[in-house]
């Protein structure tokens, strides 16, 4: 269980450069340490003079500041830490609900999907510099406004955020990768079955992969990517083990090991497809088989080496461990 000492200074560290974490760290907790004694000398209970200190020393965020001299305004001090946390709240609230909108909107009139990316990012950049330039020009008017005066709320502690996971933090960047790449494989094996690819330049479009393969091996490799989505889930929720790492050799080895064999068996591409190519291309189609081979195969060893080292290092350690 964390203090509400711990979770004070790490909202206020987490703030300076990390260089300076550790030594601001221990100079808060030795202040805080004094203003606690000093309320438990005047009768009251230690949970009691803990919170009364924090009310005393105020917001995290304007005390780091000032112990590196560093002002909080971006147009005057007055509302800056309101404008901060609104437009942060605002951003992580409107810009997601205009995209999926967008987006709803463009499957449904049936746009491509260059389009449909397109115009979901634009608009997501697009409402988030209008949320930007609007409410910080509302907070300037104000801010310059004589007799004006906008209630600000007074910090307590009980605003105190709990302190940040921070293995899960740095987990969260391989999270969305994994799963971006896997939904786009997944979408990708969907889409060429519509053809990508023309013959003599006539825009005969031909599927890449064997059709046939949709009575069994293509749902089933479609499904092991959604295992792998859920896998990735987990990892960041959990963090690497051993067994998680066991459960990434079986999801390699249960993807590689029939796409190499379909590939060899020459079952994978459709025969138009291969056709279309000039497969195989003479002497060269023996040395890209091999060159084929060896990338998918290292690929798959590389991912399952690095599952375990990351099992290795997983220590577990905590958030506050610095501070």
């Amino acid at each position: 269980m964390t203090t509400l000492t711990d979770r004070y200074v790490c909202a206020a560290a987490r703030t300076l450069p990390e260089t300076q974490r550790a030594e601001f760290g221990r100079e808060l907790r030795e202040r805080i340490g004094d203003v606690i004694d000093a309320h438990v000398e005047r009768g009251a209970a230690p949970a009691d003079a803990e919170h009364a200190a924090l009310v005393e020393l105020g917001d995290p965020l304007q005390l780091a500041s000032s112990y590196i001299d560093r002002p909080l305004q971006l147009i005057g001090p007055k509302y800056f830490l309101t404008w901060w946390r609104l437009l942060k709240l605002l951003l992580a609230i409107v810009v997601p609900i205009a995209a999926v909108g967008v987006l709803l909107g463009q499957l449904i009139s049936g746009a491509a999907v260059g389009e449909m990316i397109g115009t979901t990012i634009g608009t997501a950049l697009s409402v988030g510099v209008h949320l930007c330039f609007w409410v910080t020009l509302v907070f300037a008017v104000l801010e310059r406004s004589p007799g004006t005066s906008v209630p600000v709320t007074t910090w307590t502690p009980d605003q105190l955020p709990q302190p940040r996971d921070d293995a899960r933090a740095g987990r969260l960047g391989d999270l969305i990768g994994s799963v971006v790449f896997l939904t786009l494989f997944a979408v990708a094996i969907v889409w060429q079955q519509f053809g990508i690819v023309w013959i003599d330049g006539e825009r005969q479009p031909i599927p890449v992969l064997d059709p046939a393969l949709w009575s069994f091996w293509l749902p089933y490799f479609i499904g092991l990517l959604a295992l792998e989505i859920v896998f990735a889930v987990v990892i960041y929720l959990r963090g690497w083990t051993w067994t998680m790492a066991s459960l990434n050799v079986l999801l390699n080895v249960a993807f590689t090991v029939p796409a190499l064999w379909l590939f060899l068996s020459g079952q994978l591409f459709a025969p138009e497809f291969v056709e279309a190519i000039d497969w195989p291309w003479g002497d060269a189609s023996g040395i890209t088989v091999t060159v084929i081979v060896f990338v998918v195969v290292g690929v798959a060893v590389w991912d399952i080496i690095d599952g375990f080292v990351k099992a290795a290092r997983n220590r577990g350690g905590s958030a506050l461990g610095g501070y």
